[in-house]
């Protein structure tokens, strides 16, 4: 896979909306050094939307990646839903600072969104990856067994008696 394939040449394009499709696998990925996750399935569905003085993308996607589970490193499939809207306007130099806005020098005809693609669909994973199974319950693991025989034990509260503290009586008379 090239990253070339994901420039998006608007020269051509008459103004109006214009439907692109990209499929991202794991050698998406490996061109940015990314390995957090493997068995990459996506489809990123692009709307251009082009003017005459403007343009705007959005990037949806769905799709499904292998992570690890923080708790007890099981691997598991997360459904992920990736989604960006760029706008696109022209100016005296490219500039990509902002998030959602992007400015192309003047006489530009083309411009590429892989990491576009590979921003938005890294910031949509959870800081936190749970397997399902621990959440309900129905993942057995040996790591998960000892996590439950280390977790802190609940100490039954003492019960209040009605003898006073003989430190705290001598304050008592203060307030009579």
């Amino acid at each position: 896979m090239k990253l070339k394939d994901f420039d998006i040449s608007f020269i051509g394009l008459k103004q109006g909306n214009h439907e692109l499709e990209y499929e991202l696998n794991d050698s998406f990925f490996e061109h940015f050094g990314f390995n957090e996750f493997y068995n990459a399935d996506l489809i990123i569905k692009a709307a251009l939307t082009k003017g005459s003085t403007m343009m705007e993308l959005v990037l949806k996607g769905s799709g499904t990646v292998t992570v690890n589970c923080d708790l007890t490193n099981e691997p598991f499939k997360m459904n992920v839903t990736p989604a960006l809207n760029l706008v696109i306007k022209f100016g005296e130099e490219y500039n990509d600072e902002d998030d959602e806005l992007l400015v192309l020098p003047n006489g530009e005809h083309q411009f590429n969104v892989a990491q576009y693609l590979y921003e938005m669909t890294v910031l949509s994973l959870p800081q936190k990856r749970i397997h399902p199974g621990v959440e309900d319950g129905s993942l057995e693991s040996p790591l998960l067994e000892k996590l439950e025989d280390l977790r802190p034990k609940i100490v039954e509260e003492k019960e209040e008696t009605n003898e006073s503290d003989p430190r705290w009586d001598a304050l008592k008379d203060l307030l009579k």
